[in-house]
């Protein structure tokens, strides 16, 4: 599997996770981070539910701007992040803004988590900061077309500067 989908699944995943728990159980967010249990208060139940709905929406844009899910009537068409791709024009784009949300979400998280030292604000901070890393991965590797080599199998937009690969050039006939 690609690992651009494997983000864009995970991260889908993720915020449909949290979604669910904030829109089924809302107590479930002041029993887990208060130190004495209660019913949370109307507002609370709102805006939990509202943040809830916000994020499930968030986890459906994400899957269908990058082109996971085809949004054309044929199935034959196979599904590629290829810049020039019409299917897919925001995958790019959507990604570097999911990884963003990702990074300042855990940053966020453990900023708490120093501050309290609870479960809840760990998990919140583990889980974003790996989908920040996987999501930055992505942009450096994943997102663009490499210009691969038949001969070689090199990535032709690598120079040798400031280190030759004499080997190589050895290997082709070509001196250095």
């Amino acid at each position: 599997m690609d690992v651009f989908y494997a983000y864009t699944y995970s991260t889908a995943g993720w915020l449909s996770l949290q979604s669910l728990a904030l829109i089924a159980v809302p107590e479930m967010m002041t029993t887990m981070l208060e130190k004495e249990s209660r019913q949370p208060t109307d507002i609370e139940t709102y805006l939990s539910r509202c943040l809830g709905f916000g994020l499930l929406t968030i986890a459906i844009l994400t899957v269908m701007l990058t082109g996971s899910i085809p949004l054309t009537a044929s199935i034959t068409d196979p599904v590629t992040t290829d810049d020039s791709d019409p299917k897919a024009p925001y995958a790019v784009p959507t990604m570097q803004v999911t990884t963003v949300f990702h990074f300042i979400s855990a940053g966020y998280a453990y900023a708490w988590w120093a501050e309290k030292g609870q479960f809840a604000f760990a998990m919140g901070m583990l889980v974003p900061g790996a989908l920040a890393s996987l999501g930055i991965w992505c942009a450096l590797f994943a997102s663009s077309n490499g210009k691969i080599s038949r001969k070689t199998g090199a990535d032709k937009r690598t120079t040798g500067f400031p280190f030759a690969n004499k080997e190589a050039a050895k290997k082709h006939g070509k001196g250095l």
